[in-house]
């Protein structure tokens, strides 16, 4: 019989897993809606930013700025939209590590090797990652951006950079993340033990389709991660 395998490495996802990415959002409408309001100082920041938020709650997530503007009466093109969209993936957050997240690196950083693996646009999973001060818990970051569009999750490409960086077989790894539509079908497949965190807030909340998006396990609060490392 093979011996078993000692879970050693703990790979995170970045977004609605160490943080909750509406804080993110909120962040960068604010700052689209200072620079339109600085173009049009008879409407407020606040009166930007509610419209952006109201179209973000209709679940109007890719014409956001596109439909705050219609409901403003004020004109869009093409050119502008795209502005807006890079004043957004370009500014530097106002965001914070919650506490639990902090503790919980904390608590891991001695027993275990602790990797990040995140997709998203860049400058934006930089900035994310410079404002909450997490760089220093990890070993290995691997922006899926800078392999290549086609390397964003559910691809493997990032997944297996870390092992081979690592120099770890994939039954040595956890990857913690919160998108079950995408985050656990490369990591199931290579043999990673799987595990969803739920925060409340969450953006995403797609069930699985099949087995290959469902998780190994599931936990609420990042505090349950130690105890079910422990166990595995």
């Amino acid at each position: 019989m093979q011996a078993r395998k000692t879970i050693n490495t703990v790979i995170f996802d970045l977004d609605d897993t160490l943080y909750d990415e509406l804080d993110y959002c909120k962040s960068g409408f604010a700052a689209v809606a200072d620079f339109l309001h600085n173009g049009n100082p008879a409407i407020s920041k606040e009166s930007f930013f509610d419209e952006f938020w109201d179209q973000f709650q209709k679940n109007n997530r890719t014409r956001t700025f596109n439909a705050a503007l219609e409901s403003l009466n004020l004109p869009c093109n093409a050119d502008l939209i795209k502005q807006l969209v890079r004043i957004y993936r370009d500014h530097r957050p106002t965001i914070t590590l919650p506490a639990d997240s902090r503790t919980v690196l904390e608590q891991l950083q001695g027993s275990y090797t602790l990797a990040l693996l995140t997709d998203g646009f860049l400058p934006a999973q930089k900035l994310k990652v410079e404002s909450l001060g997490i760089a220093p818990f990890f070993v290995s970051i691997i922006y899926t951006e800078e392999l290549g569009r086609d390397c964003w999750k559910p691809s493997p490409v990032g997944f297996e950079k870390i092992l081979d960086e690592l120099n770890i077989p994939a039954n040595q790894a956890v990857y913690v993340a919160d998108n079950a539509a995408k985050d656990f079908i490369a990591p199931n497949r290579l043999g990673m033990t799987t595990i969803q965190i739920s925060r409340p807030n969450r953006i995403h909340t797609d069930r699985p389709l099949g087995p290959e998006e469902t998780p190994k396990h599931t936990i609420t609060t990042l505090e349950q991660l130690a105890p079910l490392l422990r166990n595995l």
